[in-house]
Protein backbone atom coordinates (compact mmCIF):
# COMPACT_ATOMS: atom_id res chain seq x y z
CA UNK A 1 0.00 0.00 0.00
CA UNK A 2 1.76 3.47 -0.64
CA UNK A 3 0.81 5.41 2.07
CA UNK A 4 2.64 8.70 0.94
CA UNK A 5 0.20 8.47 -2.12
CA UNK A 6 -3.19 8.31 0.01
CA UNK A 7 -1.99 10.53 1.82
CA UNK A 8 -1.79 13.47 -0.98
CA UNK A 9 -5.13 12.04 -2.23
CA UNK A 10 -6.54 13.04 0.96
CA UNK A 11 -4.83 16.21 1.73
CA UNK A 12 -5.55 17.45 -2.54
CA UNK A 13 -9.11 16.35 -2.18
CA UNK A 14 -10.40 19.52 0.34
CA UNK A 15 -8.28 22.35 0.84
CA UNK A 16 -10.21 22.76 4.81
CA UNK A 17 -8.64 19.03 6.09
CA UNK A 18 -5.62 19.87 8.75
CA UNK A 19 -3.84 16.89 9.26
CA UNK A 20 -3.84 12.93 7.78
CA UNK A 21 -2.30 10.34 9.68
CA UNK A 22 -2.62 6.63 8.23
CA UNK A 23 -1.92 3.96 11.07
CA UNK A 24 -2.27 0.32 11.76
CA UNK A 25 -4.70 -1.04 14.30
CA UNK A 26 -1.87 -1.06 16.77
CA UNK A 27 -1.41 2.83 16.25
CA UNK A 28 2.12 2.11 14.63
CA UNK A 29 2.01 5.19 12.06
CA UNK A 30 2.36 4.63 8.63
CA UNK A 31 2.25 8.42 7.06
CA UNK A 32 1.25 11.52 8.57
CA UNK A 33 1.92 14.85 8.13
CA UNK A 34 -0.15 18.59 8.44
CA UNK A 35 -1.43 20.93 5.59
CA UNK A 36 1.35 23.47 5.41
CA UNK A 37 0.89 26.69 7.77
CA UNK A 38 -1.36 24.71 9.91
CA UNK A 39 -0.05 25.41 13.10
CA UNK A 40 -0.33 22.25 15.77
CA UNK A 41 -2.97 22.22 18.45
CA UNK A 42 -1.52 19.26 20.08
CA UNK A 43 1.96 18.81 21.62
CA UNK A 44 3.20 15.48 19.91
CA UNK A 45 2.66 13.83 22.97
CA UNK A 46 -1.13 14.93 23.45
CA UNK A 47 -1.13 14.35 19.49
CA UNK A 48 0.15 10.61 20.10
CA UNK A 49 -2.61 10.11 22.99
CA UNK A 50 -5.46 11.43 20.58
CA UNK A 51 -4.87 8.78 17.71
CA UNK A 52 -4.31 5.94 20.54
CA UNK A 53 -7.53 6.78 21.87
CA UNK A 54 -9.54 7.11 19.06
CA UNK A 55 -8.01 3.81 17.69
CA UNK A 56 -9.01 2.28 21.49
CA UNK A 57 -12.50 3.51 20.50
CA UNK A 58 -12.45 2.34 16.98
CA UNK A 59 -11.63 -1.10 18.31
CA UNK A 60 -14.24 -1.16 21.23
CA UNK A 61 -17.29 -0.19 18.42
CA UNK A 62 -15.57 -2.59 15.89
CA UNK A 63 -16.59 -5.45 19.04
CA UNK A 64 -20.31 -4.41 18.18
CA UNK A 65 -19.68 -4.75 14.29
CA UNK A 66 -21.30 -8.79 13.95
CA UNK A 67 -24.96 -7.02 15.38
CA UNK A 68 -24.70 -3.51 14.28
CA UNK A 69 -22.20 -3.73 11.21
CA UNK A 70 -18.81 -2.23 10.32
CA UNK A 71 -18.13 1.09 11.07
CA UNK A 72 -17.84 4.08 8.35
CA UNK A 73 -16.52 6.95 10.36
CA UNK A 74 -16.40 8.53 13.92
CA UNK A 75 -17.06 12.78 13.35
CA UNK A 76 -16.01 14.40 16.79
CA UNK A 77 -16.26 18.11 16.39
CA UNK A 78 -14.37 20.46 19.07
CA UNK A 79 -14.30 23.99 19.24
CA UNK A 80 -11.00 24.20 17.37
CA UNK A 81 -11.58 21.17 14.88
CA UNK A 82 -12.97 18.36 13.45
CA UNK A 83 -12.06 14.85 13.98
CA UNK A 84 -12.96 12.09 11.52
CA UNK A 85 -11.70 8.58 12.42
CA UNK A 86 -12.87 5.69 9.22
CA UNK A 87 -10.88 2.57 8.49
CA UNK A 88 -8.31 1.96 5.27
CA UNK A 89 -9.49 -1.12 4.69
CA UNK A 90 -9.67 -3.92 7.21
CA UNK A 91 -5.81 -3.29 9.27
CA UNK A 92 -5.43 0.25 8.77
CA UNK A 93 -7.25 3.47 10.30
CA UNK A 94 -7.34 6.98 8.84
CA UNK A 95 -7.74 9.68 11.17
CA UNK A 96 -8.16 13.54 9.91
CA UNK A 97 -8.32 16.30 10.94
CA UNK A 98 -10.48 19.61 9.31
CA UNK A 99 -11.02 23.23 10.42
CA UNK A 100 -14.25 23.90 12.18
CA UNK A 101 -15.71 25.47 8.68
CA UNK A 102 -14.97 22.21 6.89
CA UNK A 103 -17.94 20.08 5.29
CA UNK A 104 -17.24 17.39 7.12
CA UNK A 105 -19.93 15.41 4.80
CA UNK A 106 -18.40 16.10 1.60
CA UNK A 107 -14.94 14.99 3.17
CA UNK A 108 -15.85 11.92 4.60
CA UNK A 109 -17.29 11.13 1.13
CA UNK A 110 -14.55 12.63 -1.17
CA UNK A 111 -12.66 9.99 0.87
CA UNK A 112 -14.60 7.26 0.78
CA UNK A 113 -14.69 8.14 -3.27
CA UNK A 114 -10.75 7.71 -2.99
CA UNK A 115 -9.75 4.30 -4.57
CA UNK A 116 -6.86 2.93 -2.48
Amino acid sequence: MDYKKIYDDIMNSDPKIRLVTICDLDGKIMHSGHRQGVTNLLTPEESKKSLELAIKAWKTRSELAPKIGKGKYVLAEYEKLKRITMPLGDDHILYITTEVGGDDRGIIEKVRRLSF
